[in-house]
């Protein structure tokens, strides 16, 4: 699979999310669309693929000002909040965070170490402690309550997860990933382990792996395992 054939399925992806019948990438495209899943209820969402975007305004009102505002930017600028708030009149942000793919020839798994990673159903009652144990909002950032497919975990020698990841089933057979590493447990490659075993899972599966990241730690990881950014999402409040 190509990443021609990659940036494509995303684009495909994208523009279902969108949820409008319009919604198409542009220079960028924007719809109205107050159904759409590319930012919370009421909000404008900005996605970038390439060089193109896609935007989705809950009115029609709102949609004139973005087209308004926006018109002639360069794609990379359409994520920037600081160009954004510049020239909408904003109440709050979402974002930016990067959008990655991977296709199966540019996986790079990490050396074994000889730790077993093992499978646990989402759920479970040790991954619901490493929520609490990472806080609010890193789990939150993290999505690990989202996952839909196994749980890859490494644990220590009390039981305790260390690491964990997973995947969401999203439309368009895509799989975002989800990663979440305990505090004292971060820097020693245990998240590049659980998220590789997952991103193999979700290719012999026939899904897009997609990692979605804000903290850079986060972005690095991905690039690790050979994931290629390709866009990012903005997700913004008109005040």
């Amino acid at each position: 699979m190509s990443i021609d054939v990659t940036g494509g399925r995303a684009r495909a992806l994208w523009q279902e999310l969108a949820a409008a019948p319009d919604a198409a990438f542009g220079t960028p495209g924007v719809c109205v669309s107050p159904h759409s899943s590319l930012a919370p209820p009421s909000w404008v969402g900005v996605v970038t693929l390439g060089d193109t975007a896609l935007i989705t305004a809950p009115t029609d009102r709102a949609a004139a000002a973005v087209r308004t505002a926006l018109d002639g930017l360069p794609t990379t600028r359409l994520t920037d909040p600081a160009t954004v708030t510049g020239l909408l009149t904003v109440s709050d942000t979402l974002g930016p965070a990067t959008l990655a793919y991977l296709t199966p020839e540019d996986l790079r798994p990490p050396a074994s170490t000889g730790t077993p990673t093992e499978q646990l159903p989402s759920g479970h009652a040790a991954l619901r402690a490493l929520s609490e144990e990472a806080g609010e909002t890193d789990a939150g950032e993290s999505g690990l309550e989202e996952i839909t497919s196994p749980v890859f975990v490494v644990r220590d020698g009390r039981a305790r997860v260390l690491a964990a990841a997973g995947y969401a089933h999203w439309p368009r057979d895509t799989a975002h990933l989800c990663v979440l590493t305990a505090p004292d447990a971060r820097g020693g490659g245990l998240a590049r382990r659980v998220a590789s075993e997952a991103t193999v899972h979700a290719l012999a599966a026939g899904l897009l792996p997609q990692w979605r990241a804000r903290p850079a730690a986060s972005r690095r990881l991905a690039a690790a395992l050979g994931y290629r950014e390709l866009g990012a999402q903005l997700s913004v409040r008109l005040a």
